[in-house]
């Protein structure tokens, strides 16, 4: 009984930490994934950062370094992908699909740059532990300031397949 009592703070503390670490590493992109989704949908992605870490689906967003770099991961994608906060940050965007998924990908970004989003992409997807898995509809979009200059991308995954 007191060790998971143990294992339950722990694993509360873990969460506020990567909460906060996620919060940081974002900073003020954090409102624009929230809003940029809502310019491109018409539909609101979360109320608040909050709503957002605790969402009952997968959001990502990464910078626009060369690669890309994923900036903001919520608590449903790193138990998905299996990482921690600090593993994810700064985690090669293109490290999460498979290798021979990874042209696929390459061609959804080129639609993304001609329409701002992408709907019903599906794709393969490995997670930190190997475990390979597909994600269905998802929604991409890209992440753009007021003066409309490009500042990264982001992904809404709702239905994830694992394989047999």
């Amino acid at each position: 009984m007191l060790e998971s009592r143990r294992r339950l703070r722990y694993r509360r503390y873990m969460d506020g930490h990567n909460a906060r670490l996620m919060a940081e590493s974002a900073g003020e992109r954090l409102a624009l994934i929230m809003r940029s989704y809502h310019r491109l949908t018409g539909h609101v992605l979360a109320d608040d950062a909050h709503t957002l870490w605790r969402a009952p689906f997968t959001v990502l967003a990464h910078d626009t370094s060369a690669p890309p770099e994923f900036i903001y991961a919520n608590s449903y994608a790193l138990t998905l992908f299996k990482r921690s906060a600090k593993d994810m940050i700064g985690l090669p965007s293109h490290l999460s699909a498979q290798a021979d998924a990874r042209e696929q990908r390459a061609a959804m970004f080129a639609q993304l740059e001609a329409a701002d989003i992408v709907t019903g992409y599906c794709g393969m997807r490995i997670a930190a532990d190997g475990t390979r898995f597909r994600i269905r509809d998802a929604v991409i979009w890209n992440l753009r300031d007021d003066d409309r200059n490009l500042c990264g991308q982001a992904a809404r995954i709702d239905r994830v397949e694992m394989p047999d």
